[in-house]
């Protein structure tokens, strides 16, 4: 099945009531629940031309049905920048579609743009499904990763 999505756009500020919700649906996924404060940070984050991150929705019509957030960062390993593809979520009824694939391809698009080397994520063990997308469009690393929360 292959949604129609009529368009993938970097966010604006107008754009927060179609984001929101595709936010909290993707902290639902995750069980997570980050503060009202934190989401405004962020959402005031990505859409500051200043700072090293950024987002965009895909709209099907007037419904954005996915979310991806970047951000890009130096490495040691490399003279150009990574880009850190943190946030990926897509609305239940269109998993499976091309719609997260679509996404992606856009991060990797706004890295190239910009001369980046990499763009790499992480996703839970649980995610199955994703990774079924993630095995075909991307190398997986082996590195497991280790946090400590301060």
């Amino acid at each position: 099945m292959t949604a129609e999505i009529t368009d993938i756009r970097p966010l604006e500020p107008q754009d927060h009531a179609a984001w929101l919700p595709l936010w909290r649906g993707y902290q639902a996924f995750y069980k997570v629940d980050i503060p009202a404060s934190v989401s405004q940070v962020t959402w005031q984050r990505l859409n500051d031309p200043a700072e090293p991150m950024g987002g965009a929705l895909a709209w099907q019509g007037q419904r954005a049905v996915g979310l991806v957030h970047h951000i890009r960062h130096r490495s040691c390993w490399t003279v150009g920048d990574y880009c850190y593809l943190q946030d990926l979520f897509v609305d239940e009824t269109l998993r499976g579609s091309g719609v997260g694939r679509r996404l992606i391809g856009h991060v990797y698009d706004i890295a190239a743009q910009n001369g980046c080397d990499r763009v790499h994520w992480l996703t839970h063990e649980t995610n199955t499904e994703a990774m079924l997308l993630y095995d075909r469009i991307a190398d997986r690393s082996g590195f497991l990763q280790y946090r400590h929360r301060l």
